[in-house]
């Protein structure tokens, strides 16, 4: 693989010395020797790694490699690119339906007969705070129901994505001001999305989940943005059916 475009020594050193997931790292000033840099440079770009998730420094541990999580590398751009308005949150949303929909297949022949039972699960919590006295938003649940059906899939990017996803979702603050009745609709979808996974009938499953991706359409947009539009996921030509 070539590296010229990976704009870190200390990266490169991580690649070329075969540095996994839990080693430690010698003295700093033994690995500065080596890359021929200053303690001080070097102490820069272990921030940097620091701040992707790639190495963590504890006391009396000292530096270890972390496993790579592609969401470590992605939360802080999406949530500047939020911030700043230089994107939108209705982009990424796009992203993130076309992502769900293209991994629905890979994702749900993978899920065993304890995830289908978690998902059952959340959906009765869901419906007992969204029913209950006084009525809670089940945030968690709906964060933990779409990352469980996509938990198995053997790709870490879309995790990263979906990981991501829900996090700028929750700070977007886009379902703040939403009626009771989303809600309902929103989780009533789940139960079905849920029922037909647990039935096996997954194209069942896959229909419902490019519908009830719809639902965004009616959230109110915040900061004067225009309303999530789901995407067209599979276009047909005039006339097909698909």
């Amino acid at each position: 693989m070539r590296l010229n475009k990976l704009n870190s020594p200390f990266l490169r050193y991580l690649i070329a010395n075969d540095v996994a997931a839990g080693d430690r790292f010698p003295a700093l000033a033994d690995i500065s020797r080596e890359m021929g840099i200053s303690v001080g440079k070097l102490r820069e770009q272990l921030e940097v790694a620091r701040s992707m998730g790639l190495v963590s420094v504890r006391p009396r541990l000292g530096i270890q490699r972390e496993p790579f999580q592609f969401s470590q590398i992605l939360l802080d751009g999406v949530l500047f690119g939020l911030a700043t308005e230089e994107a939108s949150f209705e982009q990424f949303s796009q992203l993130r339906q076309v992502v769900e929909a293209g991994f629905w297949d890979q994702a749900v022949v993978r899920l065993t007969p304890e995830d289908k039972e978690h998902l059952l699960n959340l959906v009765a919590k869901a419906w007992d705070k969204l029913l209950g006295e006084p009525i809670h938003v089940p945030n968690g649940e709906h964060r933990d129901l779409h990352l469980t059906i996509f938990k198995r899939v053997d790709n870490p990017f879309v995790h990263g994505i979906l990981s991501t996803y829900w996090d700028a979702y929750e700070a977007s603050e886009w379902t703040r001001f939403v009626r009771y009745e989303y809600w309902i609709e929103v989780w009533t979808y789940h139960e079905k999305i849920v029922n037909a996974l647990c039935n096996n009938d997954f194209e069942l499953g896959r229909q419902l989940l490019v519908e009830h991706f719809s639902l965004l359409r009616s959230i109110p947009s915040p900061a004067g943005e225009r309303p999530v539009e789901s995407v067209q996921l599979f276009p047909t030509t005039k006339g097909e059916t698909k």
